[in-house]
């Protein structure tokens, strides 16, 4: 009988290390990018450099996701369009976030834009700016990482609270709020000329209020305490419309990685020393 069952741990832990063997062990992998819109308008997402992603531009409906991959050593940012009408060959024109008349971005696009920004290496720099203004909130959500990995983004919606001064309106409706630089154009709103550094750019009137209502996001030039985040060997949802808090998962190497969730793969490498030691205790009980 005790022959037996200690006979059944080798297979059992052959199984386990088999399954933990399948988590990325190392932070060179590439990065898997789900794009989600949880708005209740049609938006047109935009990536610069955006070889790795279609192109630099497609079209998701309320509640459409997309899926790409991009390798380390990539830095780019991410942003919605909004109000977009392109034609079949992808000719067109946005309300907010165009990067000149296409579908497919090959620049940065116009001001006023809520961004997704990205640096990834073996430990990756992420967060979300407001610093161009803001068309749509937005969040970036780390799924299985390793590190602080914390969800950046901005959960409020700006264009129901931005000054008038600052917002931009479409049929007397708000469609973007445009930053104090963009807008003032002066050295103490853009942190350039004497306000070019931390020490003598700081905070104003309208970069408070964008902080106020996002406080994780960059709200000025130089809010990097409470705005950039670093996350190692981790994947990203890029969530428009949704609450920093909202649970939002992927499906990538047939497995389901969640968003706030250590998932499958955490848990197993938790608890199975556990079980089988479970299961040595138990042999050995039975042996005496």
């Amino acid at each position: 009988m005790a022959l037996h069952l200690q006979m059944m741990i080798i297979p059992i832990s052959l199984v386990l290390v088999i399954i933990l063997s399948g988590q990325r062990t190392t932070c060179d992998a590439a990065r898997v990018f789900t794009i989600v819109n949880y708005c209740k308008e049609t938006l047109w997402p935009a990536v610069f450099p955006g070889d790795n992603f279609n192109g630099g531009g497609f079209v998701l409906k309320p509640g459409q996701s997309s899926v790409f991959t991009a390798p380390v050593g990539w830095s780019g940012r991410i942003w919605a369009r909004t109000g977009c009408n392109f034609d079949k060959d992808g000719n067109g024109s946005c309300q907010t976030g165009s990067c000149g008349t296409t579908l497919k971005c090959g620049g940065a696009g116009k001001t006023p834009a809520s961004l997704a920004e990205f640096t990834l290496a073996e430990l990756d720099f992420y967060d979300v700016s407001l610093v161009d203004g803001f068309n749509v909130p937005i969040s970036i959500k780390p799924l299985h990482g390793r590190g602080n990995c914390t969800t950046a983004g901005c959960d409020s919606d700006l264009r129901q609270t931005c000054p008038k001064e600052l917002s931009i309106k479409v049929n007397g409706k708000t469609v973007g709020c445009r930053s104090a630089c963009d807008v003032f154009d002066t050295d103490e709103y853009c942190c350039r000329g004497n306000f070019g550094n931390p020490s003598t750019c700081r905070p104003t009137f309208y970069s408070k209020k964008f902080k106020e209502a996002c406080p994780t996001s960059y709200s000025y030039a130089y809010d990097d305490p409470t705005s950039i985040c670093t996350c190692q060997g981790t994947d990203y949802a890029i969530a428009f419309c949704a609450s920093r808090k909202k649970q939002v998962c992927a499906y990538h190497n047939n497995k389901l990685h969640c968003s706030g969730s250590q998932g499958l793969e955490s848990l197993i490498g938790s608890w199975w020393i556990l079980m089988l030691t479970g299961l040595s205790m138990l042999s050995l009980w039975i042996v005496f």
